[in-house]
């Protein structure tokens, strides 16, 4: 793909964004990068944008840039139906998004993971094994590294793990991941779709371009996994199940079994990753490392000394015996299902925030079964009453702060209290990660208040 002399439009400028831009200026395209933010709300990067000769079109999108734009390149979660996005396309001006541009570059194989939940775990996780197993790793995409910058770097990996949003998804051409991975498929981003099957038809994307030879690896425990599975002519791997090509899942063990190759088993008594669904991402990861020629060995090493990641079931602290845990990346209902499944004690769940979408009462069965009490926080804590309520203890709280003095007060010595929103943060806070920080600071507050 030849990049230089090219008009290209950059939309977006924040962490990737500027790593795009200075990824196509290295490559003598001229360049401009177009946020609708103004200058003021970019932090430092429209002045190392300009220090470095790079353009700008700030406050807004300017029409005629993008209309006459030989490529327009979309940041990560720039929805591609903005008014000048689509006005290109009409003009005939290519639209990509960021993963798209770099696997263009790409020579290493490409290991791509997707799905509503779980994608970042099982991402990490994979990554660990390879590198366990004496593979050199890049590990960049939606987990927050930007693939280009793996372009910038000049230093070669053996294999590129890359985690994929639906928002990536939905800008690319010609992506095409060696080992492809979807674990799940369940109401997310319903503000951004305009129904559930638009949003399982971009995750199914991660499928499009792969080959007969190149290997699917899907949780077909998920009925909507299973029906994009059935679709499928090439290579699939499956989780669950005690044919070949599956993985089988219990409390103690992954066994894996392919075609041709030895069985493989994996012990989980070490893992620190709590409940079935991250049983289920171990096994996830597994069989596309295994596919991207890690070691069983290596894989063992991995689980054994994987800690999990923060904001997902984080461990937090015990306070008079009650342990407190950090859910914060829990933005949608199905992922607060999986964690109230995950516990075998009771617990008292916070909750709430601004909701995107999804059924709340969804959740009462299985909170049923474990919650002693819900404490609902945020814009969505009314809504949350009204929906749980009827079966379940729930009351409102101010803050997190007030949160975790309610939740507290209603534990017993030996429960555990979860934050595990079902909902974004952007009420309260900037983002789920200063989230999950101040519900921490909660715990450590109350820990001293305790002793």
């Amino acid at each position: 793909m030849k990049l230089s002399g090219k008009k290209i439009v950059v939309v977006g400028l924040a962490r990737s964004g500027a790593s795009i831009a200075r990824f196509l200026a290295e490559r003598d395209a001229r360049v401009v990068v177009s946020d609708a933010k103004p200058r003021e709300a970019l932090g430092e990067f429209p002045d190392a944008m300009e220090a470095e000769g790079i353009d700008l079109d700030l406050g807004g999108h300017t029409n005629h840039l993008f209309e006459t734009a030989d490529l327009v390149v979309l940041s990560p979660g720039v929805p591609h139906t903005l008014a000048p996005i689509k006005r290109a396309r009409e003009m005939g001006v290519s639209v990509v998004g960021e993963i798209e541009l770099a696997s263009r570059f790409i020579e290493a194989p490409i290991l791509a993971v997707t799905g509503t939940n779980g994608k970042t775990t099982t991402t990490s996780l994979l990554a660990e094994m390879l590198s366990a197993s004496g593979k050199t790793v890049f590990t960049g995409g939606n987990i927050g590294t930007p693939l280009t910058e793996y372009l910038r770097s000049g230093e070669p990996a053996d294999v590129v793990v890359v985690e994929v949003s639906s928002f990536q998804l939905d800008t690319i051409d010609t992506f095409r991941p060696d080992v492809a991975v979807l674990l799940n498929i369940t109401d997310d981003h319903l503000d951004r779709y305009p129904d559930f099957d638009a949003y399982k038809r971009s995750k199914g994307r991660v499928f499009e371009n792969q080959r007969q030879e190149d290997v699917a690896i899907l949780n077909t425990a998920d009925p909507h996994v299973a029906d994009i599975s059935r679709i499928l002519r090439n290579r699939k791997l499956t989780i669950g199940g005690e044919g070949p090509n599956a993985a089988a899942v219990t409390r103690e063990q992954v066994t894996i079994r392919t075609s041709g190759l030895p069985e493989v088993r994996i012990d989980l008594s070490q893992s620190r990753l709590v409940g079935q669904h991250n049983r289920e991402n171990i096994a996830t990861a597994a069989l596309a490392a295994l596919s991207a020629g890690a070691t069983p060995e290596g894989i063992q090493e991995a689980v054994n000394t994987f800690k999990g990641l923060p904001h997902r079931i984080e461990y937090v602290d015990t306070v008079s015996g009650v342990r407190f845990y950090n859910d914060s990346k829990a933005t949608n209902i199905d992922a607060v299902e999986k964690a109230v499944t995950g516990f075998d004690t009771p617990i008292v769940l916070i909750m709430g925030g601004r909701y995107k979408g999804g059924l709340f009462a969804s959740l009462a069965e299985a909170l049923k079964k474990k919650a002693r009490a819900i404490i609902a926080i945020g814009e969505a804590k009314k809504k949350i009453v009204s929906s749980l309520g009827p079966c379940i203890k729930t009351v409102e709280a101010e803050g997190l702060d007030d949160a975790v003095d309610k939740a507290f007060s209603k534990a017993r010595p030996g429960d555990a209290v979860v934050l595990s929103p079902a909902c974004s943060s952007f009420d309260m806070f900037t983002n789920y990660n200063e989230r999950g920080d101040k519900f921490r600071e909660s715990v450590r507050r109350l820990k001293e208040q305790h002793g």
